[in-house]
């Protein structure tokens, strides 16, 4: 490793940039499936500038050509490890729709055509590397491809519970969760030859049933083999319990699993980080813009919302089941302080194309920020109920006003015009906030929407909310009722954009027409955004979907799993279009 390294533009992407650098070797090559992009809201970006930071010389490979050594090669061997991630995206869900049709699009990609990110990229990526460097140096695996699949997990394209893809990849590392921190840390340890193993945040492959680690507190437990999980369901119901449930970094227990005749070992996460060193990544220098090295292979759609916004925090305790965020961001919501994200603002007027439009202020959620219960954060999040569902918890204090003062201080910098909400918002918090709910949804009617608000109640009949994890219908009523009164004081025109979901498990057809019917007679309209539910690993949405069972009461569920009949659900909101009588 070099000494104070030269902070570059932007990580490196060639062999003239090195050289350029006057590095003749990088220590850490990170390959990513998405473009090259340098923003603060991209995983590769994160991790490089953050090792960048720390003194070590970084370089990127964004979408190699998985069928020739060029892309590969282009930087050379790095001197501590590879970084490889499928990109913002587990590549699987970037490839294919929910009824399993290839997509023809891809917004991280420049050009906007989905050519250039292979099926499970982590694995072919790692595959990659070992075919053109022999022996070569660690492979660490990360983002959201890697974390959610470290475990056995069901994989929705084959219909099977696969082993964890750090054995399925070859690869030595699994960095789990948002890891810049673990990355740092780990890049440490190799950099100095020492000991990994207490490392949080990782994954690692141990060849005998691996002794206890006295830096974790609490006994270590094995979850059930591989080989059961694989065969027998109930089995892996309790496997992914146990594993859920060793989420939180403040109670997790180091869990263990045999793969085939080795282990994998996985050990606690992460401790949360502070406000400040949120801070500290959000103040590094990110250009903001795509890596020149894509040139004029196109527009990178994603660019439009990633360029000039804001995020105000990290992790989710909405928890929703389809959702796989609690497991890779965390249930604990850290946010920034205040002025550290007016100063991130303040330098969007000195990018070049920055026309005063700041697109998105949130995270996961938009209106968690600032309001987080504070025994969570000395006792861990609760085992036995969640901070929203059924109802919010009481020992969650819901007040809004930290996030209008922010937008406030936003509206009022030089040169921003306006000041969107991108992100979601829990309609249900905001009811429960009798101190600034309303304000809040005033303020951000007034000012801070284009005239549309988006919310997610993703469906209208209890039980199958209740199998989602989402408020029940009368909560939505209830909104509705506070919105129409909020939209007549604040003297604009706005409305609702709804999202919804068919064949949820849980969910019928029955079920799609009562809520068809909600929607003509309540919300006097039909959606257009509907999907259809996609089970990825990790969610207890996913556990219900493979095991047809209800996790948490042991019922039987009816899963709708016929491609055909999962259309027919979504149909029910969103007929197919009649063509034009050319008659």
């Amino acid at each position: 490793m070099q000494s104070n390294p030269r902070q570059p533009g932007f990580i490196p992407a060639t062999p003239k940039e090195l050289t350029a650098l006057g590095w003749d070797r990088l220590d850490v090559v990170l390959v990513t499936g998405d473009a090259c992009i340098d923003a603060p809201s991209i995983g590769a970006a994160v991790v490089g500038r953050v090792l960048l930071a720390a003194g070590y010389r970084v370089g990127i490979i964004p979408q190699p050509d998985i069928d020739s050594d060029r892309d590969i090669a282009r930087l050379g061997e790095p001197t501590l490890f590879w970084g490889v991630t499928g990109g913002c995206v587990d590549s699987m869900v970037a490839n294919y729709t929910a009824s399993g049709k290839r997509r023809k699009s891809d917004d991280m990609t420049p050009g906007g055509r989905n050519t250039r990110r292979p099926d499970r990229a982590v694995i072919a990526y790692s595959n990659l590397i070992r075919r053109r460097f022999k022996g070569t140096r660690p492979i660490v695996l990360g983002g959201v491809e890697a974390s959610l699949r470290r475990v056995s997990h069901y994989d929705a394209k084959t219909d099977r519970v696969r082993r964890s893809i750090l054995f399925d990849a070859k690869a030595d590392i699994l960095a789990y969760g948002m890891g810049e921190e673990t990355v740092a840390t780990l890049a440490d340890a190799v950099r100095r030859g020492g000991d990994i193993r207490s490392i949080r945040g990782i994954c690692y492959i141990s060849r005998e049933e691996p002794a206890p680690e006295p830096v974790f507190p609490g006994p270590d437990i094995r979850l059930p083999d591989h080989d059961v999980v694989s065969r027998d369901k109930a089995a892996f119901a309790r496997m992914f319990k146990t594993f859920y449930e060793n989420a939180d970094p403040l109670t997790a227990n180091r869990l263990y699993q045999r793969q085939d005749t080795r282990y994998l070992v996985q050990n606690p996460p992460v401790m949360p980080p502070s406000s400040e060193a949120l801070d500290r990544i959000h103040d590094l220098p990110f250009a903001r813009d795509p890596h020149p090295c894509h040139g004029k292979e196109g527009r990178i759609a994603a660019m439009e919302t990633i360029r000039f916004s804001l995020t105000t925090h990290r992790g989710c305790y909405g928890e929703c089941r389809f959702c796989a965020i609690a497991v890779h961001q965390g249930r604990h919501v850290i946010s920034r302080t205040a002025s550290s994200i007016v100063r991130e603002a303040a330098a969007f007027v000195r990018h070049p194309e920055f026309k005063g439009i700041i697109s998105d202020v949130g995270g996961p959620t938009a209106n968690m920020y600032g309001i987080e219960c504070a025994r969570k954060g000395e006792r861990g999040a609760c085992r036995d109920k969640g901070c929203l569902f059924p109802r919010p918890c009481k020992h969650l204090p819901m007040d809004h006003s930290r996030q209008i003062s922010l937008l406030q201080a936003l509206r009022q910098l030089p040169g921003v015009r306006k000041v969107f909400i991108g992100s979601g918002i829990r309609y249900d918090m905001i009811l429960a906030d009798r101190k600034a709910g309303e304000r809040y949804l005033m303020e951000i009617l007034r000012r801070h929407v284009s005239g549309q608000l988006k919310i997610a109640p993703e469906h209208s009949e209890d039980a199958v909310l209740e199998r989602m994890g989402k408020p029940g219908r009368e909560r939505l009523e209830a909104f509705l009722h506070l919105f129409k009164k909020a939209s007549r004081q604040s003297g604009r025109k706005t409305f609702l954009t709804y999202y919804l979901m068919a064949a949820h498990p849980g969910c019928t057809q029955a079920h799609m027409q009562e809520l068809r019917t909600f929607c003509l007679r309540t919300l006097r309209l039909l959606p257009e955004q509907v999907q259809i539910f996609t089970p990825t690993p990790a969610t207890y949405a996913t556990l219900m979907y493979h095991t047809e069972t209800d996790p948490f009461t042991g019922e039987r569920l009816f899963v709708e799993k016929d491609s055909g009949k999962k259309a027919r659900q979504k149909a029910v909101l969103t007929p197919p279009r009649r063509r034009p009588d050319r008659g």
